[in-house]
């Protein structure tokens, strides 16, 4: 996956560029934290950047993509904050101290191919959070109709992507396939809210709130994208 992400991630603020109510969400949990930050998948620290700002705190941030990291921490420069960036697998999430709060922005979990893999991330999640301590991220809400509607279609540009590639949904393995024009494929797995709640209740974790949008909204038969808070 970290090929796929080193391939373009000196265009990845292209495709974030309007992205800002889901940074509104995570600063207001990062605000509400007394004590350490941590976010997984900080990609170019779009999240993690606004979040050390509003705080005034470092912001521990992993991922394991060389050439995301290496745009996070031109970018933290730029803005004058300070972001501990660590290149790792978020599935052996080791930290020193533990966290107030863990947040995982961008639907990055879907990445994660397996329950194995999604149950590793979330033990390894629990075992790093302060007694009480917050977990919180946000997945797309899978939509058969739409990743048929784009299954083997090409695009210049588009919503995630601002390079050209293409489009494979595999239905056996409720998986979306994006592959580069110039090379690298990165790939979602999808999974349902039920099976979130199941990572949750394995890892030992507390469900504090699940809404529909990053305004609150609550999560109803139309919702679009899951977002949720739990507790250790």
């Amino acid at each position: 996956m970290s090929n796929w992400y080193d391939a373009w991630a000196d265009r990845y603020d292209e495709r974030s560029a309007g992205v800002t109510a889901d940074v509104r969400f995570y600063v207001g949990l990062a605000r509400e934290a007394d004590g350490p930050l941590v976010e997984l998948a900080v990609g170019t620290g779009r999240v993690a950047i606004p979040v050390a700002q509003a705080t005034g705190r470092r912001v521990v941030g992993i991922d394991s993509s060389p050439a995301m990291l290496a745009q996070a921490r031109k970018r933290a420069v730029e803005a004058g904050v300070e972001l501990d960036l660590r290149e790792e697998d978020i599935r052996e999430l080791e930290i020193e101290e533990p966290a107030a709060l863990i947040y995982c922005p961008g639907r990055s979990l879907l990445h994660l191919p397996t329950w194995g893999d999604r149950r590793r991330c979330f033990e390894r999640v629990a075992a790093s959070l302060r007694p009480n301590g917050r977990f919180a991220w946000n997945a797309l809400a899978f939509d058969h109709h739409i990743a048929c509607a784009i299954d083997g279609q090409h695009a210049d540009t588009g919503p995630g992507l601002p390079v050209p590639h293409t489009i494979h949904y595999s239905v056996s393995d409720n998986r979306i396939d994006m592959t580069l024009d110039d090379g690298g494929t990165g790939s979602l797995w999808w999974a349902t809210k039920n099976e979130w709640l199941g990572l949750l209740d394995v890892a030992g974790l507390r469900l504090e709130a699940l809404y529909g949008g990053f305004a609150g909204e609550p999560l109803d038969d139309d919702s679009r994208e899951y977002i949720f808070v739990a507790r250790r």
